[in-house]
């Protein structure tokens, strides 16, 4: 089974086409989808209660009706799907939403999926085999700098992201083009060997540092299709979560590996 976990934090304008994404990927492989509401007050919360009442619901396929509310359906047909929401009482963080995600899945194969459409779950059918079908690698990043396509945005973003990218592999001897992308896939194994601390947008620079320092995961990355969007749009992460991923660069170099 697939586990996705989707923090989410203010994207109801978005989150139930995610979903319904999520659902149509990977048809065959069963899939369980965690969504954890970071303290949304745009009325995300609100929509998922309304849409999960129970806060948990199961069947084959997931769409969208003709008012944009998502519909939980049994075909008959069809891999499993599980989706259940989880709540914080207030805005922590998206490396918080992802820890308290990481906490509640079953699967064999983990990946994180944002919600807010930059991300496309169909490029899972590059990286999902090579873990659980040809068994070659055990984390898959994804890359939004190898050649897929990608929307043209900030230059200074690509490079602050390049420069990162570089230092890590300078500091954990690995040859990764894309560390902070939020397309990570890894086994059940690689995540249970992961002791998170990290509340904010470090968590990215967290578990890239935590596998490479063990040194025995094997690690693959594949391009991916990007659909950026500027902050008008949305986009959260801005100039300061970069500074603070060049200190957790360092930090996380030296870090205890367990509590």
């Amino acid at each position: 089974m697939l586990s996705v976990v989707t923090p989410v934090f203010n994207e109801c304008g978005t989150l139930p086409a995610v979903l319904a994404s999520i659902a149509r990927a990977l048809p065959g492989v069963d899939k369980e989808i965690i969504v954890v509401d970071d303290g949304s007050t745009d009325g995300t919360r609100e929509w998922l209660k309304a849409t999960l009442p129970e806060d948990v619901a199961f069947g084959s396929a997931l769409e969208l009706d003709e008012r944009g509310n998502l519909v939980v359906r049994m075909t008959g047909e069809g891999a499993r799907v599980t989706v259940r929401a989880l709540y914080h009482a207030q805005n922590r963080g998206k490396g918080a939403a992802l820890r308290t995600g990481f906490a509640a899945v079953e699967g064999d194969v983990i990946v994180i999926q944002d919600a807010d459409l930059e991300y496309d779950p169909q490029e899972w059918a590059k990286m999902y085999p090579l873990i659980a079908e040809r068994k070659v690698a055990d984390v898959v990043f994804g890359s939004r700098f190898s050649g897929a396509a990608h929307r043209s945005l900030y230059f200074h973003h690509y490079l602050g992201n390049r420069l990162i990218s570089f230092l890590f592999n300078v500091i954990y001897n690995q040859l990764l083009q894309d560390i902070e992308v939020g397309y990570k896939m890894m086994s059940r194994a690689v995540l249970d060997s992961l002791v998170l601390r990290s509340d904010d947008f470090g968590i990215e620079v967290e578990m890239s540092a935590l596998i490479a320092r063990q040194k025995r995961w094997r690690i693959y990355e594949v391009g991916i299709t990007y659909y950026g969007r500027g902050y008008a749009e949305g986009k959260k992460i801005n100039w300061k979560d970069g500074v603070r991923a060049l200190w957790y660069l360092v930090k996380f170099r030296f870090a205890p590996m367990r509590q």
